[in-house]
């Protein structure tokens, strides 16, 4: 009789391997009202990542540029034993046209699968880029494994200087999920937005994109069962899902097969154009960091994704404490609904962080939500978006910080808090620097980050919370041109670069033949 034994711990750390995510539980045997093993948090072996096309402007710029940070989490352990640790971003299979009257429409199909990365990362703590011109460049499908996949990120930064589509549209590439939630997009006639769904796997995705106005949900027969073919791009132009005309517009992207990456590009013609990120999951109260000092206009919108409705109080909490703003005191959010709050230029030449909590007592309706963020006036105006973002429990890293242009938002909603910044070596040299700040309660803290010694290239951003309470962070990267203060905001989410796999308990024996 073979005899093949596999702990509960080696199935957990298989599933980390697989999904990027475990947590199990075993009662010792014959007590099944014991208290769970002691989790360890151990890091994860494969991380995934999904980069939409960057734009369809001939004069657009594109710069790539993907990192692991080094420290906690893993990326500094040793390689397995057969060395098996790698992190590329290769150019999608498929491209396919834009959504038009529902219809999907392709292109030239390009078989990439055997080409060379286009982007490909050979050790932690060294970012590595890749730059396009054009409305040629691709989008990218990418995997990190072994001692490369605890916190991989990757930061698509696009600078367009003319048209319609002027800006400066910086996204941090997203994982492969089954639900999203984007407040603030439009469909109003002067803006442009499309939602880009890419498709990592060899399999059909199907999604559906619901629209949610003002008055609830906006009838669309052409955003279901939308078809993402295996290792493909479609982005979906919301303006062709309804003639309805609305400002202000949550858009919900969900799959009924598979899983794909989401994310909103919007063009204003009056404005500029960005990307929006998903908002963080939906909960009572969201934190929307890095609302920069010279904002001159700010629109919160949110969005009740339950049965109740969601009255909010908003909060921004600044260098000196926390505040409610005189004329925006609070929100009211019918249930499946939209509603926004015009809030000017609310932060009055101190950069700061938007906080939303239920105005009475208890945990309140989940809601999620978005900032629309305008610098500039007249012509020279230019918007960004800033979505809710969760704390960082361990660690977040935002990559393609510049030598000038980059400024970090640290928030502390609750207690003071001790938080260490890593600013790693330059992609094309210098030496890693570290500084610690301490965040009090109810602040903001906006700080231009230590620049690397020596450095060349662009350098990459990491913050864990040492002590405290919860942090929140953005990182606004700003790059003005011909009077106009360009800039993009991105949020830092904790980079879920380790899960938790309990102890073993006992063994699991599975019998391969015999009695």
């Amino acid at each position: 009789m073979n005899r093949t034994t596999l702990s509960l711990l080696a199935v957990a750390t298989a599933l980390a391997a697989i999904t990027g995510f475990a947590s199990m539980t075993a009662p010792a045997a014959g007590d099944t009202a014991a208290a769970p093993a002691a989790a360890a948090r151990l890091p994860v072996e494969r991380t995934s990542q999904l980069c939409p096309v960057p734009s369809v402007s001939d004069v657009a710029e594109t710069t790539y540029t993907s990192v692991t940070p080094t420290g906690k989490g893993g990326a500094d352990r040793e390689a397995s034993a057969e060395g098996d640790a790698s992190a590329e971003l290769k150019v999608s299979t498929v491209t396919l046209a834009a959504a038009t009257d529902g219809k999907q429409k392709d292109t030239e199909k390009k078989d990439t699968s055997g080409a060379k990365p286009f982007l490909s990362l050979k050790e932690p703590g060294k970012p590595v880029t890749a730059e396009k011109s054009g409305s040629d460049a691709p989008a990218l499908v990418g995997v990190a494994t072994g001692r490369l996949a605890p916190g991989w990120t990757t930061q698509q930064t696009t600078t367009v200087d003319i048209g319609d589509a002027r800006g400066l549209l910086g996204l941090t590439c997203t994982s492969p999920e089954t639900d999203f939630w984007f407040p603030a997009a439009s469909t109003e006639r002067s803006r442009q937005d499309y939602v880009h769904l890419t498709n990592p796997d060899d399999s059909v995705a199907v999604v559906d994109i619901e629209l949610y106005g003002k008055d609830g949900l906006i009838k669309s027969e052409s955003g279901e069962g939308i078809p993402v073919p295996a290792r493909s791009s479609v982005p979906v132009l919301l303006s062709t899902l309804t003639a309805q005309d609305e400002a202000n517009v949550t858009v919900h992207v969900s799959t009924r097969t598979g899983r794909i990456g989401a994310a909103v590009s919007a063009a204003d013609t009056a404005g500029g154009s960005d990307w929006l990120a998903a908002s963080a999951d939906a909960a009572g109260s969201q934190v929307l960091p890095g609302i920069p000092a010279d904002a001159t206009d700010v629109r919160l919108v949110a969005f009740s994704t339950g049965n109740d409705d969601a009255d909010l109080k908003v909060q921004l909490s600044g260098a000196d404490g926390t505040f409610t703003p005189a004329g925006a005191e609070s929100l009211h959010v019918k249930s499946k609904m939209t509603a926004a709050l015009d809030l000017s230029d609310v932060t009055k030449g101190e950069a700061g962080t938007l906080i939303v909590s239920p105005s009475g007592s208890g945990r309140g309706a989940p809601v999620v939500a978005a900032l629309r963020v305008v610098r500039g006036k007249g012509d020279k105006r230019e918007i960004a978006f800033i979505p809710a973002t969760g704390a960082i429990a361990s660690r977040a890293t935002v990559a393609d910080n510049r030598a000038k242009g980059s400024t970090l938002y640290l928030t502390a909603p609750g207690a003071d808090a001790k938080v260490k910044v890593t600013s790693s070596a330059g992609s094309g040299g210098g030496e890693a620097t570290v500084k610690t700040y301490t965040v009090k309660a109810g602040t903001t803290l906006s700080v231009e980050p230590e620049v690397p010694a020596g450095l060349k290239g662009s350098y990459a951003l990491t913050v864990e919370p040492e002590s405290g309470g919860p942090v929140h962070a953005a990182r606004m990267l700003s790059l003005p041109a011909d009077g106009v203060q360009m800039f993009t905001v991105q949020t830092l989410p904790d980079d879920r670069g380790t899960v938790s796999v309990p102890e073993a308990r006992e063994d699991l024996s599975i019998l391969d033949g015999g009695k």
